[in-house]
């Protein structure tokens, strides 16, 4: 993982929160990197982008974290930090097709908070179906749908470790990876037979 961005000047609150960052274990499968935070939305931030990569796709999924720290409270929010989360992800036309999909991946997050432990207030966020047909020059390429959730929340305290691994656990379930501590058998049989 990349340095996250320069905070040297920033107050000591917010480099321990962007420290904490760093804590969670990052699976192999997803790379992250540090990305220019925006500049209007907090007097401090900083911003990560990921990609997640699977054996039959390169681009699984990809996201953006950002952290935004207001400590005089300028800000609508219930404290001084705020956790913005974006992810996307190509989705299978049967998964796409589900009328519950909306509901379910919003409950990747939510499910992902409560076992992580990530103490917050405020969620909000929206989850996003789009379709891509092809016309004329375009005709032959193939249906496509994408699954995008944007949520933000207010942490209820400076250590943000599980907020990531928060994150990492999203980027995981929109990619359709397996859980870490669940054996991909498939892959482990074919090795095998090898």
């Amino acid at each position: 993982m990349s340095p996250l961005g320069r905070v040297d000047d920033a107050p000591p609150a917010f480099r321990r929160a962007v420290e904490s960052l760093r804590a969670p274990a990052v699976r192999p499968e997803i790379t992250i990197e540090d990305i220019p935070a925006p500049r209007r939305l907090a007097p401090h931030a900083v911003a990560l982008s990921a990609n997640v990569a699977t054996e039959n796709d390169d681009d699984a999924a990809f996201g953006r974290l950002i952290v935004l720290f207001d400590p005089e409270g300028t800000r609508d929010w219930p404290g001084p930090f705020r956790v913005v989360a974006w992810v996307s992800a190509d989705l299978e036309s049967e998964i796409a097709a589900d009328p519950l999909l909306g509901q379910v991946a919003w409950s990747w997050l939510t499910d992902a908070l409560a076992a992580r432990g990530a103490g917050h207030r405020e969620l909000s966020g929206t989850v996003t179906r789009a379709t891509t047909e092809g016309f004329a020059g375009k005709a032959d390429q193939p249906m496509s749908t994408e699954l995008e959730l944007r949520a933000s929340w207010s942490p209820e305290s400076e250590e943000l470790a599980a907020h990531m691994a928060v994150w990492l656990d999203l980027l995981s379930a929109a990619a359709g990876l397996p859980p870490v501590d669940v054996a991909d058998i498939a892959h482990r049989r074919s090795r095998s037979e090898g």
